[in-house]
C-alpha cells in the first residue's frame, strides 16, 4: 500500500482554556478535520470548573475534581499546547502576541479567555483587594489566606466580599464553611458581603433574593446593601479600611472582589468590534461581527442579537455550536444559529451540603438540590477524563475523516489548498523530501541570526558548507543530536532541544561556537510549515542568543513527524577538559537535575500524568547545563558528564569503567520530579527503560531495594538532563551551594567515589 500523507493547511487557533474551548476540544478530539494545525494558549495548565469553585473554597471538592487538565485534554484533540498569556492581536497579520513566544500565526481564531471583575472604579483595589478572577490566581491567594489564618488560629478574623450577586453569594456561604473548620473559637469570624443593589442575586427571583438574605444573617454575615465602595486604604500591614460613597467605612483584613464582570483591556485595543463594556460582539454564530475569521464564546463574547447575564451555563451551551461552526468554516460549510435560553436554572451552594434553586420566578431550597448540583458538576467533569478509554472510538472517527478528507472537494479554500487536498501526493524519501527554497528563505528572513566573527562563510552568505576560522591555541570539539517532537509546542521544543544537543559540549568544559540545524517538518502547505520553522526556530534561538552561538546552516525536509536536532561545534582548552575519566577515590557525586523525565513522557502518552507534572519537567529541560559546568570547573571537578538516553546508571558505569573506580550511591539523595513516583509505581517506563537495565550486572543492592520506584528510576531515560560530576571532597558541599544559588536548586550530593576491590561496582545504598 503506497503512502499518501496528510497535508496541513490550517492554523486554527484556541486561545484560553475556558469551558467552551474545553468542549470544543473534546469533541474535535472524537470528530478531527485531518490538515487542521489546531492549537490551545492557556496560561495555566489546569482550568476550573466555575459550578466547582465554591465548593472546592468550603473544601468539598479537590483541585483534581474541579480543574480540567488542558494538556491532557489538547493531547486527546491532537492539538498543539502553548502555556503562555496572550497581550495583544495583529489582526492586520493574523497573529497572536504572549508574552513569552514569538507571533503565532492563525488563519481562524476563537477566544474563550473569561471575564475579570471590573475594579477600575475602586480606588486601591488593584494593589489590596483578591478579585476572584482569574480563578487560578484567586485560588492561590486563597490558599495563601488560609495558611495565614492556620498559623493564628485563635485570633479574631474580619473578611470582605465586595458584590452580593449569585458568585458572592456563593463564595460568603463557602468561605465561611471553610473558615469555620479554622479557627478555634467561630465567635472569632467577622464576614461581610457589600453589594451595590436594594437585593442580593440581582437578576434573580424576589424569593431567592430574600432566602439568601435570611439564610447569611442567620449565620452571622453582615450584610451591606445600597453601598458603592469607592476606595480601599491600608490602615496597617495586614488591615485595610474600605469607604463607600455614603461615607460608611467597614475594616478588614482581606477583602474579595467579585463586582460587575469586565473585559481584559487588551481586548479594546486589538481593534475587534466590541460592545459598551469592551467585551467581543458577535453574531448568532458566535463570530466576530468585523472579523468573519474570529470566533468568542463564554463571558468575554456578548451576542449582538441576545442580552444574556455572563454564567457559566452559557459558556457550556457554547461548546457544541462553537465546534459546528468551527468545523463548518474550515470545510466552506454553512455556519448554524445559536439561540440561548431565555431563563436558566441556576443552582446556589450555601456552604452545607444544601442548595437554593433559582429558575425564572421560581425558587426551592433542599439538601437534595445539592445532591443534584453535585451529580451535574462531576458528570460535567467526567467528560474530561478516562481518556485512555475513549481512544478506541476516536481512533474509527479519524479513520472516517480522514476517508472523507481525501475523497471530498473541500470549497472556498485558496487554489493551493483544493489541489493538496485533491491530488495524490508520493513524495520520495530522497532530494525530493526538503521543503523549497522559498519557505526557508522567508522563514530566515524574519528571524535575528547573529554570526560570530570566526565563522566566514554561513548564513550571511549561504553556500555549500560552512566556513569557520579555528584557533591554534585551542581544539574543537564537535557533537550532534536528533529528537522526534515530544512536546507539541514547537517553540519550547527547539529550546530543549537545543539545550539537550548543547550539553554534551558543556560537559566537557567546551566553549560553544556554532550550530548546524537538521529539522524534519510535516507535510503542509508552505504556510502552516512556514509558522511550525519559524516557532521552532526562534525556540532554538533564544538559547543560542544566549550564549553568543551562532546558528550557521542546516537541512530541513519533510516527513510524518516534527523533529529537530543540532550538530555542535565548540573550543576547549588541552588543560580545561572535563571527561568521563578521572575520577579519584572519597569525590563526591554531584546531579544537578532531578530524574524522571523518561517515565513522564511515556506516561503522557497514554494520559496518566497531571498537567503540571509536565510543565515541572519542561522547566527542568529548559535549564541550560551551561553554567553548571562553569562551577563544576570551579570547583575542580575531576570527571563530569550529562545525564542523558542512557540513564544516571548507564552514564555512572561510563564513568567507573573510564575512571577504574566504584561508587557509593545513596538512592535517597536522589532528586526526584514531581509525579514520578506514581508513574513509576504503575509500571510506566520509557522504551529504552529495558535496554538500560543491561547495565544492572554492575550494581551491588540489597533485594527489597530494587522493589522501590526510586530504584527503578536509576535506568530512566533523561532528555537535556542534568551534569553528573565528581567533586574532590573538600569543595563538594561548597560547589553544591553555588550550584543551588545560582538555580539549580534541585541539586544533590548523591553519593561518593571509592576504591574498586575486583570488580567496578556500584553500591546502592539508602
Amino acid at each position: 500500500m503506497k503512502f499518501n500523507p496528510t497535508q496541513l493547511t490550517d492554523n486554527l487557533v484556541l486561545i484560553g482554556g475556558g469551558h467552551s474551548h474545553a468542549i470544543v476540544l473534546k469533541l474535535w478530539g472524537m470528530n478531527p478535520i485531518p490538515g487542521v494545525r489546531l492549537t490551545l494558549i492557556g496560561d495555566r495548565t489546569h482550568t476550573p470548573y466555575s459550578g466547582m469553585l465554591p465548593g472546592q473554597v468550603a473544601g468539598f471538592y479537590t483541585f483534581e475534581e474541579t480543574h480540567i487538565d488542558l494538556r491532557c485534554l489538547a493531547q486527546f484533540a491532537q492539538a498543539n499546547f502553548y502555556h503562555d498569556t496572550v497581550i495583544d492581536l495583529d489582526l492586520e497579520n493574523k497573529q497572536v502576541i504572549c508574552e513569552e513566544h514569538p507571533p503565532i500565526a492563525f488563519d481562524y481564531l476563537s477566544i474563550d479567555i473569561g471575564s475579570i471583575p471590573q475594579k477600575s472604579n475602586i480606588l486601591g483595589a488593584s494593589d489590596y483587594a483578591i478579585p476572584a478572577k482569574p480563578v487560578g490566581q484567586f485560588l492561590m491567594s486563597w490558599e495563601k489566606v488560609k495558611k495565614t489564618i492556620q498559623t493564628h488560629p485563635k485570633q479574631p478574623l474580619n473578611l470582605t466580599i465586595i458584590g452580593g450577586g449569585a458568585g458572592g453569594v456563593e463564595l460568603a456561604f463557602n468561605m465561611r464553611t471553610c473558615l469555620l473548620n479554622i479557627l478555634e473559637n467561630p465567635n472569632n469570624l467577622t464576614l461581610n458581603l457589600i453589594h451595590q443593589g436594594d437585593n442580593l442575586l440581582t437578576g434573580h427571583s424576589h424569593w431567592a433574593s430574600k432566602k439568601v438574605q435570611s439564610l447569611l444573617l442567620e449565620n452571622g454575615t453582615n450584610i451591606y446593601l445600597n453601598e458603592t465602595v469607592t476606595e480601599i486604604t491600608p490602615n496597617s500591614a495586614h488591615h485595610y479600611s474600605i469607604t463607600c460613597d455614603s461615607g460608611r467605612k467597614i475594616r478588614s483584613e482581606f477583602i474579595f472582589l467579585v463586582t460587575q464582570a469586565s473585559a481584559p483591556q487588551w481586548i479594546g485595543k486589538t481593534g475587534i468590534t466590541t460592545d459598551k463594556k469592551g467585551f467581543i460582539l458577535v453574531n448568532d454564530y458566535l463570530q466576530s461581527v468585523s472579523h468573519p475569521h474570529i470566533f468568542a464564546a463564554g463571558d468575554i463574547a456578548t451576542m449582538q442579537n441576545y442580552f444574556r447575564p455572563k454564567a457559566g451555563v452559557f459558556a457550556v451551551r457554547q461548546g457544541q455550536p462553537l465546534f459546528n461552526n468551527l468545523q463548518s468554516i474550515l470545510l466552506g460549510n454553512k455556519l448554524q444559529s445559536y439561540h440561548p435560553q431565555k431563563f436558566y436554572l441556576s443552582l446556589i451552594g450555601t456552604g452545607n451540603k444544601k442548595a437554593i434553586a433559582s429558575w425564572g420566578s421560581l425558587g426551592l431550597e433542599a439538601s437534595w438540590l445539592w445532591t443534584w448540583k453535585d451529580h451535574i458538576d462531576r458528570k460535567f467533569m467526567d467528560r474530561f477524563k478516562n481518556f485512555s478509554s475513549m481512544e478506541a472510538k476516536k481512533n474509527n472517527n479519524i479513520i472516517d475523516a480522514l476517508v472523507t478528507f481525501k475523497n471530498e472537494v473541500i470549497l472556498n479554500k485558496s487554489q493551493e489548498k483544493k489541489e493538496l487536498k485533491n491530488k495524490k501526493f508520493m513524495p520520495c524519501n530522497g532530494c525530493a523530501s526538503k521543503v523549497g527554497s522559498s519557505l526557508l528563505r522567508r522563514t530566515l528572513q524574519r528571524l535575528e541570526i547573529d554570526q560570530n566573527p570566526e565563522i566566514i562563510v554561513g548564513l550571511n552568505s549561504p553556500d555549500d558548507a560552512a566556513i569557520i576560522d579555528i584557533s591554534e591555541q585551542e581544539l574543537l570539539v564537535e557533537t550532534v543530536d536528533y529528537f522526534p517532537s515530544f512536546v507539541s509546542d514547537p517553540f519550547i521544543f527547539g529550546q530543549i532541544t537545543t539545550n539537550h544537543c548543547l550539553s554534551d559540549l558543556w560537559a566537557m568544559g567546551a566553549k560553544a561556537h556554532s550550530v548546524s540545524a537538521v529539522i524534519t517538518l510535516p507535510y503542509g502547505v508552505d504556510s502552516v510549515l512556514e509558522e511550525i520553522l519559524y516557532q521552532l526556530l526562534q525556540g532554538s534561538l533564544k538559547i543560542l542568543k544566549q550564549s553568543e552561538i551562532s546558528l550557521i546552516g542546516g537541512h530541513t525536509l519533510q516527513g510524518e513527524k516534527l523533529g529537530f536536532g543540532l550538530s555542535c561545534n565548540g573550543f576547549i582548552l588541552s588543560n580545561r577538559i572535563l571527561s568521563k575519566s578521572g575520577m579519584q577515590p572519597n569525590d563526591r557525586l554531584i546531579l544537578t537535575k532531578p530524574l524522571g523525565i523518561g517515565t513522564l513522557l511515556a506516561a503522557e502518552m497514554v494520559y496518566q500524568t497531571k498537567g503540571y507534572w509536565i510543565d515541572n519537567a519542561i522547566k527542568s529541560m529548559l535549564i541550560s547545563n551551561k553554567k553548571a559546568s562553569e562551577i563544576c570547573l570551579e570547583f575542580e571537578a575531576s570527571a563530569c558528564t550529562d545525564v542523558t538516553g542512557f540513564g544516571l546508571v548507564g552514564h555512572l558505569v561510563e564513568m567507573m569503567k573510564a575512571s577504574q573506580v566504584s561508587v557509593e550511591l545513596n538512592l535517597d539523595k536522589i532528586p526526584i520530579l514531581t509525579g514520578v513516583i506514581e508513574t513509576m509505581k504503575q509500571g510506566i517506563t520509557s522504551s529504552l527503560h529495558p535496554k538500560n537495565l543491561d547495565n544492572e550486572t554492575y550494581l551491588t543492592v540489597n533485594k527489597d531495594m530494587e522493589k522501590l520506584p526510586n530504584y527503578s528510576l536509576l535506568f530512566d531515560p533523561q532528555t537535556s538532563g542534568g551534569l553528573l560530576a565528581s567533586i574532590p571532597e573538600e569543595n563538594s558541599d561548597r560547589c553544591l551551594q553555588e550550584l543551588i544559588r545560582v538555580g539549580y536548586t534541585d541539586s544533590q550530593i548523591i553519593g561518593k567515589v571509592i576504591k574498586k576491590s575486583n570488580n567496578i561496582t556500584c553500591i546502592v545504598k539508602q
